[in-house]
Order: C-alpha cells, then structure tokens, then sequence
C-alpha cells in the first residue's frame, strides 16, 4: 500500500509531535515552583543573616548627598559650634564668680563703683571744659564784634569812614558875600547840641577840632578854602536839627539878617562821605598798652 493509501487520522498523528507522557508537564511546572521558592527561600536566609547595624550601614554608604544639604549641613555646624563657645565662655565667666569668695566679691564691687566715679567724674570735667571752650569762643566772637562797632563808631565820629542815615541838608546862599566864618561855625555848634552825629560842608568833613577861620570873601575849613553857597550835609534825628535852626535868634535868622538865604530839606538818606585821614596822636598812649 502506498503512502497516498493511508487513512487520514495515520497522516494526522505522524504530523503531531508525540503525546506526552502523562504527568509529565505537571512535574515540570512543579519542579519550576520549587526552584523558585527555593531562591526566595535562599534571599530571606542571606537577609536575615544581616544584623540591624550592617543593614544601617548598608543604606547609608555610600552616601548620597546634595549640593543644597552639604551647604546646610555646613550652616548647622558653625553656627552649633558657636553656640557651644559662648556657652563655654559664659560657664567659665560664671563658674569663675561662683568660686570667688564674698570679700573677692566685694572688692571688685567696690573696684567697680571706683572706675564708675572716676569715669563720672572725668565726663563731668570734660562737659565743663566744653562749656568753658564754648562760653570763652562767643565771648571772643561777642567782643570781636564789640570792637568792630566801636572802631566804627569811633570812625564815624573821627570822620575816617564814611557815614550815612536820615538827617537835613541846609544851603546858605551868600550873594553879598556878608557871611563870615563865625556864622558858620555857629551853626555848626547849634547842629551839635542838636544831635547831630556827622556833619560835612562842601566836602569838608567837621569833626572835633575843626577850625573856620576867613579868607578874604570865603571861609577856610581846616586849612580848605571853600566858596558860597555853603551846602551842610548833616546826619541825625531831622525832626530835632531843623528847629535848633530855626529858633528865635538862632542861625537862620542871623543869617537871614546878613541878606543870606538859608534852605533846609528833610532827608531819609544823607550820605556823608568826605574823610579825614587817621592822625597818631604824637604822645597820648593808650592807658592798657
């Protein structure tokens, strides 16, 4: 019989494997089973041998650390460390009172108190120093200024330095020529005793040991020859000048007698400023030299 004769179910089973035998997949399985339970078994036992310390040290090493911790890590440590110092250093300071005894004690109270007193003291003396220093400075300064508003003053006064302030002005026109010297020296004398503080006429300037004396038609003033009409520029209380003028029998109308004419004008502002130089007395000294 040829292979084209056999039975179909003959084909079938040459071209499926062999039939396992029975209870063999089931063994396989089994035995796989086993070998796994036996690694298992075998990781537990390798575990369990590890003691609690080895496991610690197992998991911390080698360490893992982050940048971020490291920094923290070195923050905590000076700042620990600090802490312990100032801790020491205050033990130390206080174990130190503890064992003193109590005269130790005492005395450096009583030392204590002493540097306290002394240093009082010494800012005491230094505050009045300063108020000494301040006081004499404004006092210097006060007396720089004094001196100052004297000299001016004195200047004024003097005519070495130029004047000015509310006052009258008073012109004599003399067309007969009949003023004379004396005339004008008393009005001078009558704006004195009237108040007056500085007097200038026709750029003279009057002071204290000006002399008038007649030249010819005109009046010298100290050596200066000066001509009608005569102009006085004068410094002082306006409402006191002008009626010492005025008065009966007084400058203007003895003036007016000699057919002079006389015209005073109020001012807020006279401007005195002819000057005399500064002359050194030839043998007064001053008393504090």
């Amino acid at each position: 019989m040829s292979n084209h004769d056999e039975a179909p179910e003959n084909r079938l089973r040459k071209e499926l494997p062999e039939e396992m035998p029975a209870g063999g997949a089931g063994a396989g399985a089994a035995e796989a089973v086993d070998n796994a339970s036996g690694a298992v078994d075998g990781t537990k036992g390798q575990s369990s041998a590890l003691t609690g310390r080895q496991r610690l040290v197992k998991g911390l090493w080698p360490p893992r650390v982050s940048r971020a911790q490291l920094i923290v890590a070195v923050l905590l440590f000076g700042l620990g460390f600090g802490l312990a110092v100032q801790v020491a250093s205050n033990s130390e300071g206080d174990g130190a009172l503890r064992g003193a005894r109590q005269e130790d004690l005492v005395r450096i109270l009583d030392e204590l108190d002493d540097r306290t007193q002394r240093l009082e003291d010494e800012k005491q003396g230094l505050e009045k120093q300063r108020d000494e220093l301040e006081n004499s400075s404004n006092q210097a300064e006060e007396a720089r200024k004094q001196t100052v508003e004297k000299e001016r003053q004195l200047g004024i006064l003097a005519g070495t330095v130029a004047a000015q302030g509310p006052g009258i002005t008073m012109t004599i026109d003399d067309t007969k020529g009949t003023v004379e010297a004396d005339m004008l020296l008393d009005a001078i004398q009558e704006l004195r005793a009237a108040g007056a503080e500085a007097i200038q006429v026709n750029g003279v300037r009057v002071v204290a040991g000006t002399y008038l004396t007649d030249a010819g038609n005109s009046v010298s003033v100290d050596g200066n020859k000066i001509n009608a009409p005569y102009r006085f520029k004068v410094i002082g209380k306006s409402q006191d000048l002008e009626p010492a003028l005025n008065i009966p029998g007084g400058v203007v109308q003895t003036l007016e007698k000699e057919q002079a004419t006389v015209t005073i004008e109020r001012s807020d502002k006279i401007v005195v400023d002819a000057l005399r130089a500064a002359k050194r007395p030839d043998y007064a000294r001053s008393s504090s030299q």
